[in-house]
């Protein structure tokens, strides 16, 4: 039986990882590699497979950097299942047709302009994949498979989902083929947090695949991320600005809805707050979250038996351009939250045109920032930022608010990893170097066996 990875090893995107087991051919995920352009031009590099060789591909949840190849998969030649939760399925078809119309518009802009030395220069004249491509993707996902209940993929390979508390429908997996069990975690949550519930702790396994994305780093607690996360908003507002949240569409926008409402309910936030969700995309999320409350937390649960959790008054969402446009006109006192995530793109890039030159504004930062893309270049303290083509002074306040991410911290994965046994074999991935390093050393402390493998490399297990 051997194992490889093709992703998010030696790095936090593109999670690919193969498992053969001499009669099936398993993928775990087949994300998108992000961050600057050598990663993103990764993406057309090639598998390091054949795409029509595999079986089945697993998905863990739909967040980009875990299912954005598929299309590009299926596209070369898979005709395999793709086997999910059912919140993953219907979240993944929005994150794919999304990123297809991105692609798609990039392309566009790029041949319009072709060989002019201007702005779009450095988009791809061709699309990954289009929206056909996506539409023969999501036709091979399966009847989605529910948290908890074994499913038998081939004679020799059963499968089972463990609730990951990452987003709506995240998994860990549980793969048993023959006599070996192994487990790969997915994006593991961090407890405690509003909407999903808590992650399951991983099981006894044979060998362990781990993300490592915070794996040398303390989350502050929810109360106190809160509080830091109203103060900016309150000081913000009496400086006479506005604030920009850059926020991926799915869990860390509805996550922060949740927050700002349980504030404004709590009257820790003032009465007359505007929030805008300037995201078409994070809107229709929100919309596939309302349907999905099997996933929710009992708290969420119960929020839910009185009202939206996903709503109050001064909440605005915006999907068309001329909406988006009309947050201009908003000069003070709002909350701007828009994609995308990193800053690599989407509506807000426009918002941080704006705001970014007006020093009584601010800029939150709520989720991860790979190496390579404007929103790390703002964390790492950039005093200018270049945008459409021109370098903009940064004089906005900075802020980094880290107990929102959806990824556990370093005792939040040690915790997870307990219930593997200590005979098991750990092969660390999804993280920086350092990230990886730091979970090796506390992991061989106990006595573990860990490998952090590179990219393309197979073992033996």
């Amino acid at each position: 039986m051997h194992i490889s990875f093709h992703g998010a090893a030696g790095g936090v995107t593109g999670s690919c990882h193969l498992v053969d087991t001499g009669n099936t051919r398993l993928l775990v995920d087949c994300g998108l590699f992000q961050g600057s352009r050598e990663m993103r031009e990764e993406n057309s590099h090639g598998f390091g497979f054949d795409p029509a060789s595999i079986d089945f591909l697993l998905l863990t949840h739909a967040h980009l950097d875990h299912c954005g190849r598929i299309p590009l998969l299926v596209k070369e030649g898979f005709r395999g299942k793709v086997v999910c939760t059912s919140a993953t399925k219907e979240l993944a078809g929005l994150v794919l047709m999304d990123t297809a119309r991105l692609q798609e518009e990039d392309a566009a802009r790029a041949k319009r302009h072709q060989g002019r030395g201007n702005r779009y220069s450095h988009l791809p004249e061709e699309p990954l994949y289009n929206s056909l491509d996506v539409e023969a993707a999501l036709a091979r996902f399966a009847i989605p498979i529910p948290y908890d209940q074994p499913m038998q993929l081939t004679g020799d390979s059963k499968i089972t989902f463990q609730d990951a508390g990452h987003i709506l429908g995240s998994a860990s997996v549980r793969v048993e083929a023959g006599s070996r069990r192994m487990v790969f975690s997915g994006d593991v949550g961090s407890p405690h947090h509003p909407i999903v519930r808590d992650p399951v702790p991983c099981p006894a396994a044979d060998v362990v695949v781990m993300e490592t994305t915070y794996g040398g780093r303390t989350h502050r607690g929810v109360t106190e991320t809160a509080t830091e996360f109203y103060q900016v908003i309150i000081d913000t507002g009496k400086a006479g600005g506005n604030v920009v949240i850059p926020t991926f569409a799915l869990e860390r926008a509805q996550e922060v809805i949740y927050s700002l409402r349980e504030g404004l309910e709590q009257q820790r936030l003032p009465a007359d707050l505007r929030v805008f969700l300037d995201s078409p995309m994070a809107t229709t999320a929100t919309e596939i979250f309302r349907k999905h409350p099997e996933c929710f937390d009992q708290e969420a649960l119960d929020v839910l038996k009185e009202r939206d959790p996903f709503s109050f008054k001064g909440l605005t969402f915006t999907r068309d351009r001329m909406e988006s446009k009309a947050i201009n006109d908003v000069s003070r006192g709002a909350v701007i939250l828009a994609g995308a995530g990193m800053c690599t793109g989407g509506r807000v890039l426009h918002h941080l045109e704006r705001l970014l030159p007006r020093p009584e504004c601010a800029v939150a930062f709520v989720g991860y920032a790979a190496n390579g893309t404007p929103a790390r270049s703002l964390i790492d303290g950039a005093r200018t930022l270049k945008l459409f083509g021109q370098e903009l002074p940064v004089r906005a306040q900075i802020h980094t608010i880290n107990g929102f991410s959806g990824h556990g911290d370093q005792g939040t994965l040690l915790k997870w990893h307990e219930g593997s046994g200590k005979s098991a074999l750990t092969f660390l991935v999804h993280g920086e170097p350092n990230s990886a390093l730091a979970l090796q050393q506390d992991l061989t402390a106990k006595g573990l066996k860990t490998q952090i493998p590179e990219l393309h490399q197979e073992y033996e297990i």
